[in-house]
């Protein structure tokens, strides 16, 4: 019996060592897939916020341009509209992770370029200090060498796939390059890959979308616009024209959200389905609508007093993107709070909404009617209001 106790006593003991010494390899693995997640979801976000980085870049640069800038319009529709269908404000951020490609692509050529500009310098200085010497001649030429190798450089890197780390790893270069030489269709496949992601950015459906987003809503502010501008005449007239364009505002935001998310011009003139819409939702319209106005649209006219020089107009339009996007963003999200209810709120809650939306649209009303004699354009500034137009200060940028 003593025996058999012992022995069970060194087997249990033995399980338990071997248990032991068996723990660390099942560790390990977790160990490293967790490292592995952790790494993942950091170069994750840092991708996401290189690409929304880009992405307003991108924004603001294409609002600086004529007629280009309709683009930014109908991204700004298309990302209200995009929540509006999902009610997840994440939804807005279109593009982002291809936004996050081409940064990474224009950081790298960036990056590339550095070289080629440090000679460039050295070259030009040994030329100043002793021209048409050895020295002089030696760095001129080192300066066609490095130009050359960063321009093979920047293609290959490109037609590996652009990304960032293509550019700061190029030792892999010529290996890839004679592999894929010798395998045939690099041209073919770098043509068929630039022309995909040029058609995967939809231009023409953002164009369309904010050229007639622009054309209807203009339609709507004309009429209170040009009575407000009478105003310095008949005084009649714009107060009229204040009143009406106190009317139009609290609905004009959400009607370019209904007319984004239907895709058909007449809705864009659909009060009543905004109206209705509202009753399931005052306080939602309400605080999307203070936002738009107040907290973005407002501060905004300060950038509108002097015009700025043309080769920086994507400066002050870099911050009408960053103040009007995430409000567009909360126009969609009350839209979308609408419809998920199918009957209106109690009316004390829609009378409290109106409430509060009365002050915010009389105070917006106000600045617009004060605008045409703080602006730089004067009267042309009553009609190109930013927090329904397009993200620049001047429609004339």
């Amino acid at each position: 019996m003593e025996n058999a106790v012992a022995t069970l006593e060194r087997v249990t003991v033995s399980e338990a060592v071997d248990e032991l010494r068996a723990a660390p390899e099942r560790v390990r693995p977790r160990f490293r897939r967790l490292v592995y997640r952790i790494v993942r979801g950091v170069g994750s976000a840092a991708e996401w916020l290189l690409g929304l980085a880009s992405l307003v870049v991108i924004l603001s640069t294409l609002a600086a341009w004529p007629l280009v800038q309709l683009l930014s319009l109908g991204y700004l529709l298309e990302s209200s509209a995009r929540v509006a269908r999902s009610g997840r404000l994440r939804d807005g951020f279109v593009g982002v992770r291809r936004a996050a490609h081409f940064g990474g692509l224009a950081i790298g050529i960036w990056l590339a370029l550095v070289p080629a500009w440090l000679v460039e310098s050295l070259a030009g200085s040994a030329e100043l200090i002793d021209p048409g010497s050895r020295i002089a001649r030696n760095w001129r030429a080192a300066f066609v060498v490095v130009t050359v190798l960063t321009f093979c450089h920047i293609a290959v890197a490109a037609a590996r796939g652009g990304r960032l780390r293509h550019f700061l790893w190029p030792f892999g270069h010529p290996f890839w390059l004679f592999r894929r030489l010798r395998a045939g269709g690099l041209y073919t496949e770098a043509r068929d890959g630039v022309w995909s992601y040029i058609t995967a950015l939809r231009l023409p459906h953002y164009f369309r979308l904010g050229l007639v987003g622009f054309l209807g809503t203009l339609l709507w502010l004309a009429v209170p616009a040009t009575l407000i501008a009478a105003g310095g005449r008949q005084p009649l007239l714009g107060v009229l024209g204040a009143l009406v364009l106190a009317m139009i505002v609290p609905v004009l935001p959400f009607l370019q959200v209904h007319y984004a998310v239907e895709g058909r011009f007449m809705a864009l003139f659909s009060r009543r389905a905004i109206r209705e819409r509202f009753r399931r939702a005052p306080w939602a319209f309400a605080f999307a609508l203070v936002v738009l106005l107040v907290a973005a649209a407002i501060p905004l006219y300060l950038l509108k007093i002097e015009m700025v020089p043309r080769d920086a107009a994507w400066l002050p339009s870099l911050a009408f993107v960053i103040f009007l996007a995430p409000a567009r963003l909360l126009t969609g999200w009350a839209y979308a709070r609408s419809g998920r209810r199918e009957e209106p709120r109690h009316w004390l809650l829609r009378w409290m909404g109106r409430l509060a939306i009365i002050p915010a649209a009389l105070l917006y009303v106000l600045v617009v009617f004060l605008a045409q004699y703080t602006s730089w354009g004067g009267v042309t500034s009553l009609y190109d209001q930013h927090a329904f137009l397009l993200p620049v200060p001047f429609l004339n940028m």
